[in-house]
Parts: structure tokens; C-alpha cells; sequence
């Protein structure tokens, strides 16, 4: 009989993962990274705080903390704000770092894994702000469409 050792087994594991089986525990992470405020934070983080819309949001992943995120997500309450952080940091993509200051600095970082899905969300943020205008012809050529 042929005894696998531990590090096999994972390896193992991670072969099997398949999105498009439905026990797959890669769905949940695609539902998770599918949600705009995840799509949103991650590419904040990596940004200068800048509103370029031709390139997104230009520059170097930095930490930011929970009121500069805060002010630059217009529209997010402060419990999905801080509902997406959490299930973030869960998830490795982002660090949290507590600074004992009056009153207590929290900021948020971008970790190694964070990072390796950094460009592809600033992309799909960019890709959205550029074929904006497009989605929006395309809709209301259908609604016609579907209407007449």
C-alpha cells in the first residue's frame, strides 16, 4: 500500500479544484471576488488615490487606512465596508496593521497573494470604465428589441 505524505495530499487537492463542479471550493472564492466592493478595495489599494479613468487608479500598492478607503468608495456603508476588510484579511488577500496612536491608526495592505490579484482587479475596473458607454448602447438596443 503506497502512504502519502501530507504535502502530497495537498498538492493533490489542488489539482482537483474545478469551478465548474459544484462542490468545488473555488466557487465561493469566485462569488466572493465577484462582488463589486472586493473588486473596488482591491484596486484601491493599489492606488495613489487618484481618479484617472484611462488607467484607473494610478500607482504603487500602498496602505490606506479604513477613512481614506472610506471617502474614496463613495456609496459603501461603513458595515460592508468593514464586513468586505474582514472577509478579505480571512481570505490572506490583505493585512490589517494597528498602530497604538491617539486615537488608534488601522490600515490596510495588500499581501503577497493580494497583490497577484491586484492588476487583474485594477483591469477589470479599468475594462468596465472604458466599455461603459458600449454596455449601455447595447442595453437599450435590446430593451427596444425585447419591447417591440
Amino acid at each position: 500500500m503506497v502512504t502519502t505524505t501530507a504535502s502530497q495530499k495537498k498538492t493533490q487537492a489542488k489539482m482537483e479544484y474545478d469551478a465548474f463542479l459544484a462542490g468545488c471550493p473555488s466557487r465561493k472564492l469566485l462569488d466572493r471576488l465577484s462582488d463589486k466592493w472586493v473588486t473596488l478595495i482591491l484596486s484601491a489599494l493599489g492606488s495613489d488615490g487618484s481618479h484617472q479613468l484611462d488607467i484607473g487608479c494610478a500607482g504603487e500598492p500602498r496602505a490606506m487606512r479604513y477613512s481614506e478607503l472610506s471617502r474614496l468608495l463613495a456609496g459603501v456603508s461603513q458595515k460592508m465596508l468593514t464586513q468586505t476588510l474582514r472577509s478579505l484579511e480571512r481570505d490572506g488577500l490583505i493585512s490589517r496593521t494597528v498602530t497604538p496612536t491617539v486615537p488608534v491608526t488601522v490600515s490596510y495592505e495588500l499581501t503577497e497573494l493580494g497583490l497577484s490579484l491586484h492588476e487583474l482587479m485594477r483591469g477589470l475596473k479599468s475594462w468596465a470604465q472604458t466599455h461603459m458607454d458600449e454596455v449601455l448602447a447595447h442595453r437599450e438596443t435590446y430593451d427596444e428589441r425585447a419591447a417591440g
